[in-house]
């Protein structure tokens, strides 16, 4: 909040999973964007919104090297204040993401954006799963926000909706819904 005042103006956020199909905030515009040096990867553990500490489950984080694409939303300047706590609570109810200002690109120009990204330090980086993992934890974790299964699946219907590819995505979805799920 503090940089943001600093800056006086709308609040931009980059969404590049739920956010993009369930904002939850007030906006004025959204557009599409692209921030180079960070991807979307289903690599964060969850242990509250879409798995529990005995069921880990998994969500979104910005991970560093390449590029994403997403959304960007403007939140009016007199809204912020009532608007980034919620947003905060959405998105930080543990402290486990690195918020930081991130370079969107857009058709209309260039956005400074509220961003959340994961260090691959943070015990919460699950690394590199395999697709049996991955078929596991689609079976079988579920949160106060529902199945990591389902959040996927919206994030992907969004994205495609969109046009934006998401290959990586793409290739976890087909791999769980592959085979034989285990028990």
């Amino acid at each position: 909040m503090q940089e943001w005042r600093s800056q006086n103006g709308d609040l931009w956020v980059f969404g590049y999973g739920s956010l993009i199909w369930r904002p939850d905030l007030p906006y004025s515009e959204q557009r599409r964007a692209t921030v180079h040096g960070w991807h979307r990867a289903l690599q964060m553990w969850s242990h509250v919104n879409r798995g529990t500490p005995e069921c880990p489950g998994l969500v979104f984080a910005l991970l560093s090297g390449g590029s994403c694409q997403g959304m960007v939303f403007r939140v009016p300047a007199t809204l912020v204040p009532s608007v980034f706590p919620a947003l905060w609570q959405r998105e930080m109810p543990m402290p486990v993401y690195d918020p930081r200002w991130l370079l969107c690109r857009t058709p209309q120009g260039s956005v400074r954006a509220l961003g959340f990204t994961l260090s691959r330090r943070s015990p919460y980086f699950t690394a590199a799963l395999t697709d049996g993992e991955y078929r596991r934890i689609f079976a079988h974790a579920q949160g106060i926000y529902g199945s990591t299964r389902d959040y996927a699946e919206s994030t992907l219907r969004e994205l495609q909706r969109l046009g934006i590819r998401d290959r990586a995505l793409a290739r976890i979805m087909h791999a769980a819904q592959a085979g034989k799920i285990d028990p």
